[in-house]
């Protein structure tokens, strides 16, 4: 899980109506506002897919957010996780789980481990797509959540 720490030249009230107005309107995303404790907000985020074919490379990222009231006036810190959804971490391990499985239990069979290797390079390379399409997804909510707040 990544986090990221950002300061906003305005109140904690004014930061979660802007993104709540941003967010909450646009139908590509899943936005979720709760009234933590008396001094934050949390928030969450993710992208909405409707199409399963597209699910590992839109709906893999959860971002999870507080606004916190700071000292001063009119400045908000908030404080941004980003994590992988749930779904996809369950896919790309049934994959590898998959795989590892056959190959144990194809120790005496050829055929087994021939169809358990390919479940595994599978799970590999779906593994390594995820974690490479997840750095460029946790850098375009990034640069939205900093446009919204700017």
């Amino acid at each position: 899980m990544k986090t990221w720490n950002l300061k906003v030249k305005s109140n904690p009230q004014e930061t979660s109506k802007k993104l709540d107005s941003a967010l909450g309107s646009i139908g590509g995303f899943v936005f979720r506002m709760d009234t933590g404790t008396k001094d934050s907000i949390i928030f969450k985020v993710r992208k909405r897919s409707l199409n399963y074919l597209n699910f590992i490379r839109e709906n893999q990222i959860v971002v999870n957010g507080k606004i916190l009231e700071t000292d001063s006036e009119n400045e908000t810190d908030l404080e941004i996780s980003f994590s992988q959804h749930f779904l996809t971490i369950l896919y790309v391990s049934f994959f590898v789980g998959l795989g590892l499985l056959a190959l144990i239990l194809g120790i005496s069979n050829n055929a087994t481990m021939l169809y358990g290797g390919i479940l595994l390079v599978i799970g590999i390379v779906l593994w390594i797509d995820v974690r490479k399409n997840s750095e460029k997804n946790v850098q375009k909510y990034k640069t939205l959540i900093s446009e919204i707040l700017e």
